[in-house]
Order: structure tokens, then sequence, then C-alpha cells
């Protein structure tokens, strides 16, 4: 089974054309993830990430219903 957590993007940094990272923070935890995988993403959007890539960008509301359900708060 795979857990994938969402996360809202704080920072993005573009390497180059095709690589692009950026710090993604889960609950006041803040990692580096790899963010090539999404198209359009801009500070403050709430991705799912999974071993350290996002694969897929949520709304505000489902993203923090999701963190509700996995946190119990």
């Amino acid at each position: 089974m795979c857990l994938a957590i969402p996360g809202r993007i704080v920072n993005i940094r573009k390497h180059d054309e095709l690589m692009q990272t950026g710090e993604v923070e889960f609950d006041g935890i803040k990692k580096e993830i790899n963010l090539s995988l999404v198209d359009n993403l801009k500070i403050g959007d709430y991705v799912i990430v999974h071993v350290g890539f996002a694969i897929n960008k949520l709304n505000e509301k489902d993203a923090k219903e999701t963190i509700e359900l996995l946190t119990g708060c």
C-alpha cells in the first residue's frame, strides 16, 4: 500500500526547463520536493506528495479535509 500526503508549496526553485523543486510544508515541517511531474504550480498551491515527488495538485478544500482526516485535528 502506498501513502501520499498533501502539503502546501512555500517556495519554488526552477533548476532548468525539466527540473523544478520546491519547499513543501506538512503540518509545520518543510521538505524539499521534486515538482517536475505537475504543471503550472505556484506558491500556495497544495500538492499530493509521494516519496519526494509531487504527483498531483489539490484544491485547498480537499487538501484541508485530507489533512484533517490524517491528523485527527
